[in-house]
């Protein structure tokens, strides 16, 4: 069976530091900060005090009032993020295409805020207060369900769930989908909405946030003093399409993703497997699949979550994977200014690889002040860097010991 190339040929996003794409790029540049003290819990109950939110979204922009009322936030902003999307791809979906358009949107958690708010409904007021729409408000596929309800989108549609990595794992399955020829296009990334009592309490818990009260610091991947993650929330989608269909009508083409490499484990629950040998494979893999050498990657956007072992093991796995190159390599975590958008982070970071390649920029890591002895790379410190950006590998890495490495080329 012969591969086909894939082409991304449309972006849409909704995060911490901008509802649209453009507006996001811009503040990463820029180096500015989408963290900020926390305003969807009560900071005063929890060692963490900041996160990433998303800021001043309105929902009815994108869809029905009455529709909007029947989503949890993570399917509202993976809702509007695919509508940016597709619009920017020009694509019609009608009846002669429908069924050869796929969706495929990963989420960690789902809907935290709907199984809160139903739950507590429940305990205060009976089972006969729950919602009908409890259940198909909170299950994660429902991203994916609602993209292909609202956009009329007929061919596969699929969800992966697998935790961090789960917007990387999904925009790499529905490569695959595209690649097979399963499908012409496909409205592929990741969301998340996880900011509330629950889950935050979960993560002070397992002592994973940070507890940084400066804001604009608290975020500092690959920094000596880092203490933690910041959680984010948002949706990053690309539109993959294959290279003949993107070429038969015209459409702008952004870069090409040509490698997707994913592995397991088999280590613990939370930590990552020792020296990162299972992101190594995973990179391993993609660069294989992509038919690229090592030495032909210009830049690395890691997964660099600000933690004491996965950016300790993250550089390790790399110098495992480049050798000699991974002291020319650019490596930058733009985790520093977004936080982590858990199972968001690799549709956003996806989005953030394509306009690296596209613009000739690759973006800084912010809040790197005291270089680690564990981490001697090239982190690209505090100001974003104009250079040529040919090849991106972009790295996410999941609890349950799951490793997702895309790769992502100019096209040409």
């Amino acid at each position: 069976m012969e591969k086909r190339r894939v082409v991304i040929t449309g972006l849409g996003a909704v995060t911490p530091l901008g509802n649209n794409v453009n507006t996001m790029w811009e503040n990463i540049l820029a180096g500015k900060s989408g963290i900020d003290f926390v305003t969807k819990v009560d900071k005063d109950n929890y060692p963490a005090k900041v996160a990433a939110e998303v800021k001043d979204f309105d929902p009815t922009q994108f869809m029905d009032k009455k529709d909007a009322r029947k989503m949890d936030p993570f399917t509202q902003y993976a809702v509007a993020a695919s509508k940016m999307a597709v619009e920017d791809a020009k694509l019609t979906i009608d009846d002669s295409n429908a069924h050869r358009v796929g969706v495929w949107i990963g989420s960690g958690i789902g809907g935290m805020k709907t199984w809160e708010e139903q739950h507590t409904k429940l305990l205060e007021k009976g089972p006969k207060r729950v919602s009908p729409f409890f259940v198909p408000m909170m299950i994660p596929d429902m991203a994916a369900g609602q993209v292909s309800i609202q956009l009329g989108a007929k061919g596969i549609n699929s969800c992966s769930v697998t935790a961090c990595a789960s917007g990387a794992n999904s925009i790499g399955d529905a490569y695959k989908a595209v690649e097979r020829g399963d499908v012409d296009y496909i409205i592929a990334g990741g969301t998340e909405a996880p900011i509330s009592d629950m889950a935050f309490a979960g993560f002070s818990s397992a002592k994973a946030l940070s507890t940084n009260e400066d804001p604009s610091k608290a975020s500092r991947p690959f920094d000596k003093n880092r203490d933690g993650f910041v959680m984010g929330e948002g949706a990053g989608i690309l539109i993959l399409e294959s290279l003949d269909s993107a070429l038969e009508r015209g459409a702008h083409i952004y870069g090409e993703i040509a490698g997707y490499g994913a592995t397991g484990d088999a280590y613990h629950i939370t930590a990552p497997a020792e020296n990162g040998e299972g992101a190594a494979r995973a990179m391993q893999h993609a660069l294989r699949d992509a038919g690229i050498s090592p030495e032909e990657v210009d830049y690395i956007n890691a997964h660099g979550t600000s933690t004491e072992l996965n950016d300790k093991y993250e550089t390790a796995a790399i110098k495992t994977v480049f050798g000699d190159h991974a002291k020319k390599l650019a490596v930058s975590s733009t985790k520093s200014m977004t936080g982590h958008l858990l199972g968001a982070a690799g549709g956003i970071e996806a989005v953030i690889s394509i306009k690296s390649i596209k613009d000739g920029v690759i973006p800084a890591t912010t809040n790197y002040e005291e270089p680690d002895p564990d981490c001697d790379l090239d982190y690209v410190p505090n100001e974003a860097r104009k250079q040529d950006v040919n090849v991106v590998v972009s790295n996410s890495l999941g609890f349950g010991g799951h490793n997702v490495a895309l790769v992502f080329k100019k096209y040409q």
